[in-house]
């Protein structure tokens, strides 16, 4: 089974996701905008971690994006949860490498479960994939894997209009996603002022006995 890890992105504090409502932000309409360009993506996603291959971005009726929930899943994939104010519940948005097919979809987990049976059904170009406790929508898509994924108590119709909407983002979707190029990285050791021109500033233990 196939068990992803989410980085949370060092750009963005980190309160709990479902108290974070106050900090929502609805991405712009980014289907009928131009998609950002590739360099732009490439320079915001990979000082942190993420392959630009992987970003993307969804809408869903009632869904906002919660910005502080966006980050790098498994080794170099994206990740990012949709909140709904009206209901307190989510969806989460991940992409990462590997593949979908009749054979391999019920061999692997739903969402984040480790483990478990699954059910897996076409439905037009992408997989409904229901585990009991939590079910997706995943799409294969070159060389990655797209998931749409939530726990029953987001519909599956949702979900479904979770998957049609998912695109590359726009230039105002991708300023809500990623921080800027420049200083999303250090690139020089931090100078510090409190320590002496000579030795590491440690208490003088130079002392005889009972000093």
């Amino acid at each position: 089974m196939i068990t992803r890890a989410v980085r949370i992105l060092p750009w963005i504090a980190v309160p709990v996701l479902l108290s974070a409502c106050g900090t929502e932000q609805r991405p712009a309409a980014g289907q009928a905008a131009d998609p950002a360009g590739s360099a732009e993506i490439s320079d915001r996603a990979r000082p942190l971690g993420i392959a630009p291959a992987h970003v993307y971005v969804t809408d869903a009726p009632g869904f906002t994006l919660a910005q502080q929930s966006v980050g790098v899943s498994g080794d170099d994939g994206f990740s990012a949860a949709y909140f709904s104010q009206r209901t307190g519940t989510h969806f989460t948005l991940t992409v990462d490498r590997g593949s979908m097919t009749t054979k391999s979809c019920p061999e692997q987990a739903v969402g984040d479960l480790g483990s478990g049976p699954t059910v897996c059904e076409r439905d037009g170009d992408a997989w409904y994939r229901d585990g009991r406790v939590q079910h997706e929508y995943a799409l294969s898509k070159d060389g990655h894997v797209i998931r749409l994924s939530a726990d029953a108590a987001v519909p599956r119709a949702t979900l479904r209009a979770a998957a049609d909407a998912v695109h590359r983002p726009s230039g105002d979707e991708l300023d809500t996603l990623l921080p800027p190029a420049t200083g999303a990285r250090p690139t020089a050791p931090v100078e510090r002022g409190d320590l002496p021109p000579g030795g590491d500033g440690a208490p003088n233990n130079d002392v005889g006995a009972g000093g």
